[in-house]
């Protein structure tokens, strides 16, 4: 059996690794990344939202939320119709290392990606997709997802 999941997990903790490397933020590291960008994306989503979006457990983003907010990187408001769930929202701070943030990931997928043909990156993304919804639904059903 051919072990993609290793490979898969060996080139995220490399892209951990570069972005560590290569972004100006030492405050930023590991899935901080990943929530500084889907919080950018749609400003004032909540955290369980996130944790859905990002296929990391609640507890986790609120964690790494606590930690973003401590060093100032976002905000959290109570939602208008539910006070016990937060709304969370990039700080000016998040918005000035987010165009460096972007650039170090194009980068990266770049310096991958490199002498790979088109269509093979097309098919690899289309295979990594139809994995990627199987995973969901396989988390959501159970092993009634089989």
């Amino acid at each position: 059996m051919i072990k993609f999941m290793k490979m898969l997990n060996n080139i995220s903790r490399s892209q951990a690794i570069y972005r560590q490397k290569n972004i100006n933020a030492p405050d930023l590291h590991g899935s901080h990344y990943a929530l500084v960008l889907a919080i950018c994306r749609e400003p004032g989503r909540s955290q369980e939202e996130l944790a859905r979006e990002l296929f990391i457990n609640k507890s986790t983003v609120a964690r790494n939320l606590n930690h973003l907010e401590e060093k100032g990187y976002v905000s959290r408001l109570p939602l208008p119709n539910n006070k016990r769930q937060l709304s969370v929202y990039p700080t000016e701070k998040t918005l000035f290392v987010l165009p460096e943030i972007r650039r170090v990931s194009a980068d990266w997928t770049r310096l991958l990606s490199d002498g790979i043909a088109e269509d093979e990156l097309n098919t690899f993304h289309s295979v990594l997709r139809r994995m990627q919804e199987k995973a969901k639904t396989v988390i959501e059903q159970g092993d009634d997802a089989k």
